[in-house]
């Protein structure tokens, strides 16, 4: 397949011609590893690509990396806005340019100890349809455009896709709004989202609203972030939907006593509690066949000689199937309540707070149909790798996506590509550059193929 070159043409096309238009690849990697200057970090290697991303959401590198997108996609044409929780749309117009436009999106901000290609992918693989689009004075049916949506990671802002979440009208704006950062700056303060949107100059005027910028679809490109393709020696995922997961923050509340002069009857060691509850989730999920994970876990007063009064961990609890994951839910609370009580001493006191829920998703089926379609052409030139002759496969993402709240919205669908030893949140994550290349010829051919069905009144 050439996904190398452009097959340019003079004049308008008007007339769809899926397999003559071809990505950049140089281009694409080119545009990639520009905009990762902006919060490259944890190097770990000589070649100047090797090193990994910090680019939390509204810090100094995402004003940078956001002042990038609106620039380049002004350059293209684009009519640009920002909402009310910093999401960035950029839209190239179509003969109807009034209806909803098709939309491409994915995040750009990343992990702390982040990769190159997590969401950053999908962002510049919708920038480089854009690009094709303008050099072969496309002229599509409808409008089509780029988001990039705000905290996506919930990494900085504990609340993964929220912005997202905001625009469907799932979240409030308010609860987002004031969502305080993980970690405290150099003053011990926990800014809020309100705050950094502000200080960064990236809270629009635009209501975060699917009313105030509907989308006619809305497809993501992105990594997979597990083995499953590169183990079956496959190209691409045709993503037909998203497990179900919830977030909770667990608090745990003990006694604070000296470890040296209390014996273990007269405990109330959060600690020690905290850590059987984690045990045992894992062991309750394993069973279901599901997944538990504890990500972070802090304890206070922080001393080595005296019993933690308070531990607070977070919970990630996962399904492929809604009924399942809430059994998993309701045996840890019952196990966790059970623990803290009768197996910790004199005994802890356990509270839940609810995060995130993220109920299993299925996407639409004219969007998998358009990216199965595009996937087929796409690989059917490809040097056949995968022992049953099939280069691409149906998929359920196992992560989180802005695509799940755009789904409640909007038809949605998602495409994978091949991720290096199945390796995401981690600075060596990565894709290679052909196969970069080909998920945005992917989308390129999914995003064309809607347009070319859209009827308008």
């Amino acid at each position: 397949m050439a996904v190398n070159g452009v097959n340019g043409v003079n004049g308008t096309r008007s007339k769809h011609d899926f397999s003559a238009l071809k990505v950049n690849q140089s281009r694409l990697l080119d545009a990639i590893h520009s905009g990762c200057e902006f919060g490259a970090a944890h190097r770990y290697g000589d070649h100047p690509t090797e090193t990994g991303m910090a680019r939390l959401s509204l810090n100094d590198a995402d004003k940078q990396i956001r002042d990038w997108f609106i620039d380049t996609t002004e350059k293209l044409g684009c009519k640009t806005s920002v909402d009310q929780m910093g999401n960035l749309f950029a839209v190239r117009p179509g003969k109807n340019s009034s209806a909803p436009p098709i939309m491409m999106g994915s995040h750009l901000d990343t992990q702390p100890t982040g990769g190159r290609y997590d969401g950053i992918l999908g962002v510049n693989a919708g920038l480089e349809v854009l690009k094709v689009l303008h050099e072969n004075n496309v002229e599509t049916e409808g409008s089509i455009g780029v988001v990039n949506w705000t905290n996506e990671e919930g990494a900085r802002f504990p609340m993964m896709a929220v912005s997202s979440g905001v625009w469907a009208e799932a979240v409030p704006l308010e609860t987002a709004w004031n969502l305080a950062e993980v970690s405290p700056d150099e003053h011990g303060h926990h800014r809020t989202m309100k705050e950094e949107l502000e200080r960064i100059g990236y809270m629009g005027e635009q209501k975060a609203s699917y009313k105030a910028f509907p989308m006619a679809a809305h497809f993501e490109l992105h990594i997979e972030q597990g083995p499953a393709l590169e183990m079956e020696k496959r190209r691409v995922g045709v993503v037909k939907g998203v497990q179900a997961f919830k977030w909770f923050e667990i608090t745990v509340k003990g006694r604070d006593t000296h470890a040296g002069t209390t014996p273990f009857p007269a405990r109330m060691d959060s600690m020690l509690c905290a850590a059987k509850l984690i045990v045992e989730s894992n062991r309750i999920a394993k069973e279901a066949g599901g997944l538990s994970t504890t990500g972070i876990l802090t304890g206070q007063p922080g001393s080595i000689n005296t019993m933690a009064h308070t531990v607070t961990f977070t919970l990630d609890v996962r399904h492929v199937e809604d009924e399942k994951l809430a059994k998993i839910e309701k045996e840890c609370r019952e196990a966790f309540s059970r623990i803290a009580e009768k197996e910790s001493e004199k005994g802890c006191k356990v509270e839940w707070k609810e995060l995130v829920d993220s109920p299993a998703v299925n996407f639409h089926p004219d969007c998998i149909a358009a990216v199965e379609a595009s996937a087929k052409e796409v690989v059917q030139d490809l040097p056949m790798t995968a022992e049953d002759g099939e280069l691409w496969r149906y998929m359920i993402s196992g992560a989180g996506h802005d695509s799940c709240y755009t789904n409640r919205r909007c038809p949605t669908s998602m495409i994978f590509t091949v991720t290096k030893d199945g390796v995401s949140h981690n600075p060596q994550e990565y894709c290679s550059p052909e196969d970069c290349a080909i998920g945005a010829q992917v989308l390129l051919g999914a995003v064309l193929r809607y347009d070319k069905t859209r009827t308008f009144a």
